[in-house]
């Protein structure tokens, strides 16, 4: 089965286009943005629109092969399905957790802090580039049966959910830290 060759099922496109728009919003956050402003934190603890954005960055390059692998397992054991598929609880959890608003705080296990300051130029490229990866993973997951092929946590390898809740539950991460990102700008004290 060659999934380039189908059209994308309904979840999955979802998922894509919901990848493309993050990709859109980032730009639209960034782009008035001087160099200053993108670096600059409301407080020493707090993270900057670049320190979102990089986060956003270490998770992709953590979590892109996890993606790979169980893409790779769900069509070495033949897990294939139309949709639309079911979700378990921990998966439906984590993604209400991860999406914004922010109800609850977590802190981001050591692995996925932002790098030390990088250009401004390398950080949007970096995440425009993981947008174009996650999306051509969904390329080539459409087809599998998302409920049943498994993904397991970077952080947490143990903690496995399902491939369409690993997804999903990327895109309410991205659009946690965009509104992180968001709230950034709209701080009284954000340089003008």
């Amino acid at each position: 089965m060659v999934s380039g060759s189908l059209a994308l099922a309904p979840e999955i496109d979802a998922l894509r286009e919901q990848f493309a728009q993050i990709g859109r919003d980032a730009e639209t956050l960034v782009m008035p943005l001087t160099d200053a402003q993108f670096a600059w934190q409301p407080a020493p603890e707090s993270w900057s629109v670049a320190q979102c954005l990089e986060h956003l960055n270490a998770t992709a390059r953590a979590y892109l092969p996890k993606l790979d692998d169980a893409i790779a397992e769900a069509i070495r054991r033949g897990l294939y399905g139309t949709g639309p598929f079911r979700y378990g609880i921990v998966g439906r959890w984590m993604i209400r957790a991860q999406g914004p608003p922010a109800t609850f705080k977590l802190r981001a296990p050591q692995a996925f802090h932002p790098a030390a300051s990088r250009p401004r130029g390398e950080i949007m490229a970096a995440f425009g580039a993981y947008q174009v990866q996650y999306i051509d993973r969904l390329r080539q997951a459409n087809g599998l049966d998302l409920g049943r092929a498994r993904v397991s946590s970077p952080p947490f390898p143990w903690l496995r959910f399902s491939l369409g809740a690993g997804f999903a539950l990327t895109t309410a991460h991205e659009r946690r830290h965009l509104w992180q990102a968001s709230n950034v700008v709209a701080h009284p004290r954000f340089p003008r």
